[in-house]
């Protein structure tokens, strides 16, 4: 009898011990939703942010060390974005230098840890790691120093071409405390191999010819310039001075008007340095710059200089100037300021003064009297003359460019031979 009420009363039991646990159950979860210290909160935003503080200097090519548009080393800061005030972090923390897409969506919204990191870009397969260099930095109170970071790669073969730089809180760092991450403006890396072909600006002398714009390395006008013997910038520039139509036609018409105005536009940008070039004959003692402009002359023993140069044949000066200039090679180098050059330039300017009235306005005034006072010999009375050029120095004697503020429009043929040294 007992096994058959035992029998009869365990569905009763089960029942009564399931609703008893499903009790207890629905008591202890109404009491975790009441308790705000457990209860699930939804993030909030953060307001500290990593940042870059100064834009990135470019071109950029692979292996050159990137700095920032001041030329110092990279910096990330810690900010408060309340504020964009620096942060001083109770710790110091690392930082994961990375490269990123040129497509990261850089619109001043929030992005998530997961999309930053999906722009992510790494190097292409078989290849070094896309940055070189010390990509951990650590950061203290608020400031982290980025050295020596270069690329290896160039960014053509991404679809937008462009590459970022990002800054990101390392793993296991500031734990519990969400920055967001620094972004740098897009930019081009480019091999280092078209470094090697830049433009000068200025040129100097001693560049070679193809560093001037429209010029290209081993190309035809290259190639034309070369077999004349005119190789570096100086080269184009004497012969721009002495024999400038020979110059324009060894060019020739492929090189249009425009592209020859911008040619000698940026040639004459070239800094001139402190050398002098003298050339001595049996009667005479020429003083030319380095593009073999002539500064004074010594002629029987008379010393000539810019303001009594009328008093002698200016065609007898030019043909001494070409003399030179045929035989470079062989006159006399004279760096700074020396005895020869303080014994042709005494009495330029009575009591050592420079002459009052501006430069500008002295060249153009000295030019055009100068012209207009030519007088023409016999022999040369069917030749034409070249116009006079006058030059100045700086005050230290240094000449940094010899050319004057003409306008685009006079570019294609010099002043002449005449310089005021």
């Amino acid at each position: 009898m007992d096994k058959c009420l035992s029998t009869a009363l365990e569905p009763i039991l089960r029942r009564v011990v399931h609703e008893e646990v499903e009790r207890s159950l629905r008591a202890r979860i109404r009491s975790f939703s009441r308790s705000p210290s457990l209860r699930i909160q939804a993030p909030q935003p953060s307001t500290l942010k990593l940042i870059f503080p100064k834009a990135l200097t470019v071109p950029i090519f692979t292996g050159g060390k990137i700095v920032d548009e001041e030329s110092n080393q990279l910096r990330v800061l810690l900010v408060d974005t309340r504020g964009n005030q620096t942060v001083l972090f109770p710790s110091p923390f690392k930082v994961d230098i990375v490269v990123l897409d040129g497509d990261f969506p850089l619109d001043g919204r929030n992005w998530s840890n997961e999309e930053f990191d999906r722009y992510i870009v790494k190097e292409r397969t078989g290849k070094r790691p896309l940055l070189a260099g010390e990509l951990v930095v650590t950061v203290r109170d608020g400031v982290g120093l980025i050295e020596n970071i270069e690329f290896t790669d160039n960014s053509s073969w991404i679809r937008s071409r462009k590459f970022r730089i990002g800054a990101k809180v390392a793993g296991g760092s500031c734990q519990g405390v969400q920055i967001r991450e620094a972004v740098t403006e897009a930019f081009v890396v480019k091999d280092h191999r078209g470094e090697l072909y830049k433009k000068h600006h200025p040129p100097t002398l001693g560049d070679e010819v193809w560093r001037l714009e429209k010029i290209g390395k081993d190309g035809v006008f290259h190639k034309r310039l070369a077999s004349e013997g005119v190789h570096t910038v100086q080269d184009f520039l004497k012969m721009w001075v002495v024999d400038h139509a020979k110059l324009r036609t060894i060019l020739g018409p492929a090189m249009s008007e425009k592209m020859w105005n911008v040619t000698v536009k940026h040639a004459k940008t070239c800094v001139m340095g402190n050398k002098h070039y003298v050339f001595r004959g049996p009667d005479y003692k020429v003083l030319l710059t380095p593009i073999c402009q002539l500064v004074n002359a010594e002629i029987n023993g008379s010393i000539y200089t810019t303001h009594n140069l009328s008093d002698i044949n200016r065609a007898y000066l030019e043909n001494l100037v070409r003399k030179a200039y045929a035989n470079w090679c062989s006159l006399e180098e004279i760096e700074g300021i020396s005895d020869e050059i303080g014994l042709l330039t005494q009495g330029d300017h009575p009591n050592h003064q420079q002459p009052m009235v501006g430069s500008s306005q002295y060249k153009v005034y000295m030019t055009d009297r100068l012209i207009e006072g030519y007088i023409q010999n016999e022999m040369q009375a069917n030749r034409e003359i070249s116009p006079i050029y006058f030059n100045t120095s700086s005050e230290n004697g240094v000449r940094q460019n010899m050319f004057p503020s003409n306008s685009d429009d006079d570019l294609t043929s010099p002043k002449s031979f005449i310089t005021w040294g």
